[in-house]
């Protein structure tokens, strides 16, 4: 007799002790995690420990990107590497010890590895990178992020093409000597928590809804007693002053930075006195800081308004379109309706203030309220859309909507050129290279970058990079200027030259990794990563290029 029923039916069932072990489990993680959580919080960590990473070439820069993601909590790493240990792996190599020469350096390197998170899955295949490209391309469809690490110019594109047919994110970071390379690849990168420094908190003081208007303008101020009067919302104090300054201005606001002056000083002088003089309250303090809120109209960033208008939310728009274009779609129509053109959904938060937590409650009752009134708005919209996609209507809830709402002022989208683009005659965009190759400040990283190009081509034309072990730099040095000055010519760049000190550290460098470099290459790659993997933050766009010598970073947008 078959039990399958009952088993679906136990499965559904947890015991007290498998309730207590999970609830465990989910503290310790999220004690192990919490200052990173701090920063992208749950959604994101989750992100990351459901993030399945492919690292090829195990060399110090490969391994130094794959310690911070493991020590950030991915869910599992395999390491493809054919190489065994050497003794300048135990020179420059901090995953690697005495006693693994002769071992499988993948092998080694991924047991290191897990020693630093035990909850992260480790797995290595000894096989060369570059084969199992031609040879298996399917491997690399089970990953999240593929990490390729000091992979010459010829695999790198073969790679990339792989990558983005299944919508892989591909990096590629490379360390050669004192320079450093990284260059993230994806057909595009929607983010909805850019998290940028300088937002201004969403007021709405220059145009208030009626809800707020009717609040702010409830206080009388000449009455309230001393306690209240101290502790007024700065936002009731500049609604006021505005609606005072409109009634003896023709009904304008602050125009000029003599009418802005004199704004703030009638803020101050609305303060109590005792004998004429103004006596301490912060809160009236607090509104002349943030007067700018009372004459500065809402505006949409342009950065917001290229989402808003791109393609991909209205006239490319599909049943097969992600979740982030069809909000975005969602978020058009009510910017053209509710927002009457001009305006996002209102995020609902206030910033602390002086106020007693009455009214200050009662204030962020009232945004919380507007808010979620355009959350509806939103939904409406949603649903009208999904149906005409022929979705269900429902089938993004509202908790999603909520989310995208509150961060409607922070959506970014980042698009990256393909490497066969960057590095084909034809499509590189060589203007920007000659500008770069131009300027003080960029010349010399911008030269560097096209020796790594010039390095790559050497290798295929002598089966070894220019100074490696065994070689007389002194013959390659010129060898290695003649491959630059072919490559410049090829982009029509003939007339730029390169400075015969920057050849000559190239070919000293002999393809060498520096730990230093790699550490500090890898870091920064691991960075990128996570904001690529939590869809937070704004990723950088183009390639990178670390400048050991001046001790200097610029990125090509190539």
């Amino acid at each position: 007799m078959s039990n399958t029923g009952s088993k679906s039916e136990d499965s559904l069932i947890q015991s007290p002790s498998m309730t207590s072990m999970l609830e465990q489990t989910a503290n310790a993680q999220n004690k192990r995690y919490d200052r990173q959580i701090r920063i992208w919080g749950p959604h994101g960590q989750q992100r990351l420990e459901a993030c399945r990473i492919a690292l090829l070439h195990s060399t110090p820069t490969g391994t130094e990107t794959l310690k911070n993601l493991v020590l950030g909590g991915i869910a599992s790493f395999t390491v493809v590497d054919d190489a065994r240990c050497s003794a300048i792996d135990l020179g420059n190599n901090f995953m690697v010890g005495p006693s693994s020469l002769g071992e499988p350096r993948a092998k080694v390197v991924t047991e290191t590895l897990q020693e630093l998170n035990e909850s992260v899955a480790g797995s290595y295949i000894e096989e060369s990178p570059e084969n199992l490209i031609n040879s298996n391309p399917q491997f690399f469809h089970q990953f999240t992020v593929v990490v390729a690490t000091q992979m010459r110019e010829q695999e790198m594109v073969k790679l990339d093409e792989i990558c983005r047919e299944q919508k892989i994110t591909l990096v590629a970071v490379r360390s050669y000597g004192l320079v450093g390379l990284l260059r993230p690849s994806l057909p595009e990168h929607c983010v909805v928590e850019s998290k940028q420094d300088t937002m201004v908190d969403d007021l709405r003081i220059y145009q208030p809804w009626p809800e707020l208007q009717d609040y702010a303008m409830s206080f009388d101020l000449n009455r309230v007693d001393d306690f209240t009067h101290h502790h007024i919302p700065y936002v009731v104090i500049l609604i006021q002053a505005a609606e005072a300054w409109k009634a003896s201005h023709n009904g304008t606001l602050p125009q000029t930075s003599k009418d802005r002056s004199a704004f703030k000083d009638m803020i101050k002088g609305m303060k109590r006195k005792i004998e004429g003089v103004p006596i301490q309250e912060e809160n009236f303090d607090e509104a002349a800081k943030a007067a700018f809120h009372a004459w500065t109209p809402y505006t949409i960033a342009p950065e917001v308004n290229a989402v808003l208008n791109d393609d991909a939310a209205h006239s490319e728009l599909g049943p097969h379109s992600s979740t982030f274009w069809i909000m975005v779609a969602a978020l058009r129509a009510f910017v053209a309706n509710e927002g009457q053109g001009t305006q996002l959904p209102l995020d609902g938060s206030i910033p602390d203030m002086h106020s007693t937590t009455e009214q200050y409650l009662k204030l962020q009752h009232l945004y919380r309220e507007r808010a979620d009134q355009d959350v509806t708005a939103v939904q409406a919209h949603l649903a009208s859309i999904l149906k005409c996609l022929g979705k269900d209507g429902t089938s993004i809830g509202r908790d999603v909507v909520r989310h995208y709402c509150k961060n409607a002022r922070s959506l970014r989208v980042t698009r990256y050129r393909t490497l066969k683009e960057e590095y084909s005659k034809d499509t590189c965009r060589s203007r920007a290279l000659g500008n770069a190759l131009g300027l003080e400040g960029e010349a010399g990283t911008a030269a560097l970058y096209v020796l790594l190009r010039a390095a790559d081509r050497f290798y295929s034309l002598h089966g070894r990079f220019p100074g490696s072990p065994g070689s007389d730099v002194d013959d390659d040095v010129p060898a290695l200027k003649a491959t630059a000055h072919q490559l410049l010519g090829e982009y029509g760049l003939g007339h730029q030259t390169i400075q015969d000190d920057y050849i000559m550290e190239m070919c000293r460098f002999g393809a060498g990794e520096l730990h230093v470099v790699a550490a500090f290459i890898g870091g920064m790659a691991a960075q990128e990563i996570i904001k690529l993997v939590t869809c937070q933050f704004t990723p950088m766009i183009g390639t990178l290029v670390f400048n050991g010598i001046s001790n200097s970073t610029c990125c090509f947008e190539l």
